[in-house]
């Protein structure tokens, strides 16, 4: 006997804000949305999508604006953009160097005596 399937549910506009408003203030994942509110994952995260609702990604920001490990930061960020393209010029050059010298680097074919 085949499967049934479930009965779509329509989220009136009401419970949309209202599920979105509670998973954002608690900070639940789409798993325990689903749990709690039988939301499936890919719809809470449409309706996230649509309403413009961002959720928690990556690293929480520093404890002030300006506090010295955010400065620090900055800093060697900016040190590394200004000196990785000519470390990347740099190697880019000598591995075509390698390449396209005498021979290539690469056996040459036997020569018939």
């Amino acid at each position: 006997m085949a499967k049934r399937r479930k009965k779509r549910t329509q989220y009136t506009e009401a419970d949309r804000k209202k599920i979105l408003a509670a998973a954002q203030a608690e900070g639940l994942t789409a798993a325990q949305v689903k749990k709690r509110f039988g939301v499936q994952p890919v719809t809470y995260y449409s309706w996230r999508k649509k309403r413009g609702v961002t959720g928690r990604r990556g690293r929480r920001p520093a404890a002030g604006a300006g506090s010295l490990a955010s400065q620090v930061q900055e800093e060697v960020r900016s040190r590394v953009r200004q000196i990785l393209p000519a470390i990347v010029r740099s190697e880019v050059g000598s591995y075509l160097t390698s390449l396209f010298r005498r021979g290539g680097g690469r056996r040459q074919a036997r020569r018939k005596k």
